[in-house]
């Protein structure tokens, strides 16, 4: 798993700041909740974040290197991988339930047809019927 020397942050350091050098960038994220959803493979992450295959490719890339998901074969040939979240990942779950209240709270126009969609949260376990 990488780590962040705070020493070796610009301005102000601390762990906030370490934190967003590993998971920061707005596809980071999106990669983590897609993969909480369900989404494994590339081209359902790639659907689910609407990034570009290539920006997603880098995320996978760096979330993999910074301990965050792990690939895992599924496919020889050719060859495929899922990616799924590490204990590291998972930890990020309760960071998307806040993003998600406080994006739906201030970041959402209180009209936005799509504003009372009942969005899963990600820390809860999900009911089933």
């Amino acid at each position: 798993m990488t780590t962040v020397p705070l020493a070796a942050l610009p301005g102000r350091p601390c762990p906030i700041a370490a934190a967003l050098d590993l998971v920061g960038e707005r596809w980071a994220l999106l990669v983590v909740r897609e993969i909480a959803l369900g989404a494994t493979r590339f081209g359902a992450i790639v659907r689910g974040t609407g990034a570009p295959r290539d920006r997603i490719a880098a995320r996978l890339k760096a979330l993999e290197i910074a301990g965050v998901v792990t690939r895992v074969p599924y496919q020889s040939a050719p060859p495929r991988d899922e990616y799924h979240l590490t204990e590291s990942g998972r930890a990020l779950l309760p960071v998307l339930d806040a993003l998600l209240t406080w994006g739906r709270t201030h970041a959402v126009a209180p009209d936005d047809p799509d504003r009372q969609v009942p969005y899963r949260t990600f820390s809860e376990p999900e009911e089933r019927p």
